[in-house]
Formats: structure tokens, sequence, C-alpha cells
């Protein structure tokens, strides 16, 4: 298992990156901001506009540390990681292992979504007296339930599809109530992505795409390809395995977002509304929600299948090396993550 190193997140959007012997060194007109060496560093992801040197590249690329580049709004935009580590034969496994038991993996990965989201809500009701009567939630606790037993009995990868677009309807309806602090201003009322229409979709949008670099990211690591996957459809540019892997910890997201909303530690000032209607978080908001993120993944979890204690961080790579097992065989089912 590869051990998790820390990830380095440029902000500045006029930074540029470059190397200078065994560092990375980040500089901002002319003037050297930050120079880590690359043993601390085990992920970059770049927000900025400048870019980096080909020099860095290739000395990530040699040393497998893949270098994300999202766009300032938060938008996936390209990754730059070399070749997939691992040999041929686990790539044709894993195109096998799909086609065969693509609906076995897809009904396991969705029943625990639902599980993980039950869970999300369960927490919310236990931590607020008042809400634990509300028929709303009551009701969509119940629908994730049968959804659970409803997407075992499912055919197709498209009902398994179509019962998850149930579920997730019918959370988003009740999310508005999870944002428990009155004194939050904030608002939501569905659930928008292209682009997010108000600060909790922005927020939501913007935790999604981190997590799914870093599963993206941890599935480079094993020798998985994270263009082919079992649910989420083949499409060009799209790492279809890693929006897989990540509904599973999309509930790990939706609780950071909720405890960042009540906590108040976003305001309305770290957003920004374009003319368009479309809201992003802006350069201060965005390093407030990677500093907290940073921080949220160096807390200890359990997790369910190893029964260890692993830092948060490091699950998308547990999970990327219990779907790598399945692909080579050694494990006859994939353990999806369970929130407890």
């Amino acid at each position: 298992m590869r051990k998790l190193l820390n990830t380095v997140y440029i902000t500045n959007e006029q930074a540029y990156l470059m190397l200078d012997g065994e560092n990375l060194v980040c500089k901002v007109e002319d003037e050297i901001k930050l120079r880590i060496p690359f043993e601390n560093i085990e992920n970059i992801v770049c927000f900025n506009y400048v870019g980096c040197s080909p020099a860095l590249m290739g000395k990530c690329v040699s040393k497998t540390i893949p270098i994300n580049f999202v766009s300032p709004q938060g938008k996936f935009l390209a990754k730059v990681c070399g070749e997939t580590r691992g040999n041929v034969f686990l790539r044709v496994a894993q195109i096998d292992r799909f086609r065969e038991n693509g609906l076995e993996l897809a009904k396991n990965t969705m029943a625990a979504k639902f599980s993980n989201t039950r869970q999300v809500l369960r927490r919310t009701l236990h931590d607020n007296e008042m809400l634990r009567t509300d028929p709303e939630i009551r009701a969509t606790i119940q629908v994730l339930e049968d959804g659970i037993e409803k997407v075992f009995q499912a055919q197709s990868i498209e009902e398994v599809i179509g019962i998850e677009g149930n579920c997730a309807q019918n959370y988003f309806s009740v999310f508005n109530k999870l944002i428990t602090n009155p004194k939050v201003t904030f608002t939501f009322a569905l659930r928008t992505k292209r682009p997010p229409l108000d600060p909790v979709n922005a927020l939501l949008s913007f935790v999604y795409t981190l997590a799914t670099n870093e599963v993206a990211a941890a599935l480079e690591t094993v020798g998985l390809d994270s263009y082919i996957g079992f649910c989420h459809s083949l499409r060009s540019g799209r790492c279809s395995l890693a929006c897989d892997l990540v509904e599973e910890i999309r509930c790990i997201a939706e609780r950071f977002v909720l405890t960042l909303l009540n906590l108040q530690i976003l305001v309305k000032d770290d957003f920004t509304e374009q003319i368009s209607g479309a809201v992003w978080l802006n350069d201060e908001g965005r390093k407030k929600v990677l500093s907290r993120w940073q921080e949220r993944k160096r807390t200890d979890i359990i997790h369910p299948y190893l029964k260890q204690k692993i830092p948060l961080g490091l699950l998308p790579y547990v999970q990327s090396n219990l779907l790598a097992k399945y692909v080579r065989g050694e494990l006859e089912t994939y353990p999806p993550y369970l929130q407890k």
C-alpha cells in the first residue's frame, strides 16, 4: 500500500511551478513563495493559470506524482501523470472483469452509497433532537432503505442508475434541513451542477471535484485505468472509474460541506456570482475549503473491511487497492466502503 504523503494545493492564480534539483519551487512574479522536497509530496493540485515547467512535469512523472489542473472555479481540466503503472495484464483483466461483473459491482457500489447517505441523515437526527420526527427526512431514509433492496433486484446497469437518480432526488430534497444553524444565510433548493447556481451547490461541486481527483490519482498508483469504469459510461476525457468509486465516499464530502456551513466557516464574501447566474468559490473561499479539507484528511477512521485505523486521506488508496485485488482475482468480491 502506497504511503499517503501531503497534497500540495496551488491557489494563487499567478503562481508558476518549476523544478530545482529535488525540490518543487513555486514562484509568483519571480519571487519564490514555496520550496518543498519531492519526498514530502504525494499529489499536486493547481488552480493557477500560468502552469508549470516541462522539467517539473517530467520529474513528477518519474516519481509518479500526479499534477492535477483545476480551474479557479473548481472544474477539473487535465492531469499529468505519465503512463499508467502496472502491467498490461492488469488492464486486460480490468476490462474483462468489468464486462463480466459490471452489474454486480454497480449494485454493491450504489447500495453502499445509499447506506452511507442514510448515515448522513441519521447523524443529523442524532445531533438535532428537533429533526428526529421530521416526516420528510424519515420518508427519505425509507426511500434510501428501499433503494438498497431494489438495487440488488435490478436486471441492468441502466436500472441501477435509475434507482440511484430517484434516491439522490429525494436526498437533496431534504438537504437544506441538514443546514441546522439558523444563522446560516445560505439556502439549498435543488442540486444544480453545470453551473452551480447558489453557494451550497458551488461548495458541493468543488468538494466532489477534489474527491474525484484524489480517487483518480489513487487508481493510477495501483495500475488501474481510471477511464474504464463499470457503472458510468465511457466518455472521452472522463475518469469513469474514479466517478464510480467516488460514489462510495460522497457521504464524506457532504458531511464536510455541512460542517463548513453549520460552523459558518464560509460566508457570502467567499463566493462570486457571475452575470450568467453561476456561483463560484473565490480565491479566499477556496483557501478556506482546502485548508479544512487537508485537516479532515488527516483524521483517523477505522476501515470497515481492514479493521485498521487509517488516515481518511488514505481511503481512496485503500479502496483502489481492494479493487485491484478483486480484478486480479485475489478477492472474490470487491468490498465497497461502508460508513458506520
